[in-house]
């Protein structure tokens, strides 16, 4: 199965959190099926018209912090995320290996299921205005024996990274998503390892 109908039975399956996700999700899905059969496809960032992009929102063992990178691009504290490679199965597969190497973390337990999405446009590394449709994913990085935050390292993506504690965001924060990202994240965990108790 290609990354593009994988991404497109994930988004098939998810029950969004609102009305506006939702239609969010149409959204994506029409654009998937509008460029089903194009070269490049709509998870190629060679695909100028937009593509499908994946993220996370990386929380620590106890859901009170969450690791955010200071993007050169965006200029603000976002998730970690980018763009879908040619050995990424599914964009959860994007969302967890930009996850670990954007943060340094080991691995990461990623959601079963998208949390949020997103569009926006962007100049990114095509070096042309394009559009990013992105999937988010929320995370958990493994305990650390003592109960200390796991130690994170910035790759040469970021201008800086660090954890954040989930009530008190740092300035510069893309405050229109991050939020919000968080919450959907934490609920999305909680209910993870509900399921698996």
């Amino acid at each position: 199965m290609s990354i593009t109908q994988a991404t497109r039975e994930a988004l098939i399956d998810w029950t969004a959190p609102d009305a506006e996700q939702d239609a969010l999700r149409h959204t994506v899905l029409a654009f998937l099926d509008a460029l089903r059969d194009a070269m490049p496809n709509p998870c190629d960032r060679a695909s100028v018209p937009g593509h499908v992009t994946g993220s996370v929102i990386v929380f620590d063992a106890s859901l009170t912090h969450v690791v955010l990178t200071l993007h050169p691009r965006v200029g603000k504290w976002i998730q970690l995320g980018g763009h879908c490679e040619p050995d990424d199965a599914s964009v959860a597969d994007t969302a967890l290996r930009e996850g670990i190497e954007e943060s340094g973390l080991g691995s990461l337990r990623l959601t079963d299921s998208p949390v949020h999405l997103h569009t926006h446009p962007i100049t990114c590394s095509l070096g042309m205005p394009t559009r990013h449709l992105d999937v988010r994913f929320a995370a958990v990085a493994p305990p650390t024996p003592d109960g200390a935050l796991p130690p994170i390292v910035c790759s040469d993506e970021s201008v800086d990274l660090a954890w954040w504690p989930v009530d008190d965001l740092p300035d510069g924060v893309d405050t229109d998503t991050i939020p919000r990202l968080v919450e959907l994240g934490a609920t999305a965990l909680r209910e993870d390892a509900a399921r698996r108790s």
